[in-house]
């Protein structure tokens, strides 16, 4: 197995790491610094670190020549699993930073989910037909946005000001996803509505 695989691999073993903390009453009833529960701090640490190893991956592959069909596969998979296990920790929101408030909207999260779905038929679709469409920078404007959100949601105990930030991050986070996936659509719109 080639390293980039396996730095993936990493990434996704470190999801129900974060989804077990989760459900440990005392991670998210103790704090390690200025409001940050030991839950959020240790969270923010393991999406770190998983972001980091899927900037490595892609670095990795590209550099070295070692892209694999299983890379492609599980690489983006990883993400969204990454990215939509975060969101989930911080719309339950068992941190007590918003008492019964997610710091995510459920929405937002349903939003996104939406549009992955839609996004992952359209691929399936076009590749049946032989057409590749490139990622537009939409969809790469609102993973950075989204992630960076994620990641100043879990200090949100710092202050109000924290929260503000994150949770208006998420809503441009949630309007890029809209963006991009109509963006997405009208690509595609050909190969959709060829046989209509």
């Amino acid at each position: 197995m080639t390293l980039p695989n396996k730095l993936t691999l990493v990434r996704i073993i470190l999801i129900p790491v974060m989804i077990i903390l989760f459900y440990i009453p005392w991670f998210s009833e103790n704090f390690i610094f200025l409001g940050v529960s030991y839950l959020y701090f240790i969270e923010l640490l393991i999406f770190s670190i998983a972001s980091l190893t899927d900037f490595l991956d892609g670095y990795i592959a590209r550099k070295y020549n070692l892209v694999t069909t299983f890379g492609k596969f599980l690489d983006p998979l990883a993400d969204k699993m990454l990215v939509f296990s975060s969101m989930a920790i911080l719309m339950l929101n068992n941190s007590g930073v918003i008492p019964n408030g997610p710091l995510v909207p459920m929405w937002c999260f349903v939003v996104m989910i939406i549009r992955e779905f839609m996004v992952s038929g359209i691929r399936m679709l076009v590749a049946q037909k032989g057409v590749v469409i490139a990622a537009g920078k939409l969809g790469k404007w609102k993973t950075f946005v989204t992630m960076i959100a994620i990641m100043v949601l879990f200090l949100s105990g710092i202050h109000e000001v924290v929260i503000w930030i994150g949770q208006i991050l998420i809503y441009i986070s949630c309007l890029l996803t809209i963006l991009s996936g109509i963006e997405y659509f009208y690509k595609s719109r050909s190969v959709i509505f060829e046989s209509m």
